[in-house]
């Protein structure tokens, strides 16, 4: 649980410097005003977001609510995308390059098939910062910036929080095969916890398969007594999985959003694990906007930001409850 803690401290001090900087452009701009008198002026910026979002999973609206919002504080016009698979997102990335956008923001969920359109934007002198997915590929891809969650430290306090639960079986859900993150989660998870973990991969793009295979399996296994899920969608359709196989095994998942509130203060799902989709959006789009206008780089360029891993749960759920219902967390 140390690494655990450590990427609060990381998160905190993320936090910190994200306000001062905030605090410095505010007083900045305000100077300017008042020599000028006509206000600060800042560069018209295109940002192109991409992401590999599959059609109905809601944590890309968080996602996108974010960058929108630090799009929005300056100025920037946002280009949003997605498409789920790798060699259709490296084909929206190219577009954006060809169109001569100022700055790239990009998931790395399947970093193999993003790498010529990455090259093309670097080589095109188009900066370009990771988000959300490929913690572990962010730097040989030559991108300048990472924000996200260390998926590596998260599947393993999601390991140790099902040994404190008294957990002896988990079903560790996949919802996109091949995703190089959602397979650190339940490889992880398998590394710390004490019982036994299996996975299923399912289509996510397709609820009645998730609901269905869940369903089968425990059926199949009555010793699964923990659903993990990976996303918030998920985890309600595992909730109902769990009730239509009669089964008595409970739903813990990865992620959040403003439908698990209920759920979560019920208890019908223990818990989820928080990575802040909002932040990762935001941070995103500000940290392009940054580089561009005041050559930074958070991290360094050598380390990335963390956004996470925090648990919400039935004890802290009333805390974060009415930015849930805002879509922001």
């Amino acid at each position: 649980m140390n690494r655990f803690r450590r990427s609060r401290v990381l998160l905190a001090g993320a936090a910190v410097g994200t306000a001062v900087l905030a605090a410095s452009a505010c007083s900045s701009q305000g100077g300017a005003q008042e020599e000028a008198g006509t206000g600060a002026e800042t560069p018209d910026l295109t940002i192109a977001m991409i992401t590999h979002q599959a059609p109905g999973d809601t944590f890309w609206d968080i996602v996108r609510r974010g960058a929108e919002d630090a799009a929005d504080k300056s100025g920037v016009t946002l280009e949003y995308s997605s498409d789920p698979e790798g060699s259709r997102q490296a084909t929206l990335i190219q577009t954006a390059v060809d169109s001569g956008v100022d700055g790239i923001a990009v998931t790395l969920a399947k970093p193999d098939a993003l790498q010529g359109a990455i090259d093309a934007a670097t080589e095109a002198g188009i900066p370009v910062v990771g988000f959300n997915s490929g913690i572990d590929r962010w730097q040989d891809a030559g991108l300048t910036e990472y924000f996200g969650i260390d998926e590596t430290l998260a599947g393993e306090a999601f390991g140790e929080r099902l040994n404190e639960a008294g957990a002896e079986k988990a079903l560790c859900v996949i919802h996109e095969q091949g995703h190089v993150g959602l397979e650190t989660r339940c490889a992880s998870l398998a590394e710390t916890f004490d019982g036994e973990s299996e996975v299923l991969n399912v289509d996510g793009a397709n609820m009645p398969d998730v609901k269905s295979g869940i369903g089968a399996k425990l059926q199949e296994d009555t010793d699964i007594d923990h659903v993990v899920t990976l996303g918030a969608p998920f985890a309600l359709t595992a909730v109902e999985a769990v009730e239509e196989a009669g089964s008595e095994a409970s739903v813990a998942t990865f992620d959040s959003s403003r439908d698990l509130v209920g759920p979560i203060e019920d208890g019908s799902i223990e818990w989820a694990v928080d990575q802040q989709p909002y932040l990762q959006g935001y941070l995103a789009v500000d940290g392009l906007w940054l580089y561009n206008t005041n050559g930074n780089v958070s991290g360094g360029g050598t380390e990335p930001v963390l956004t996470g891993p925090s648990f919400i749960d039935r004890d802290n759920i009333d805390e974060i409850a009415a930015f849930a219902e805002n879509g922001t967390r």
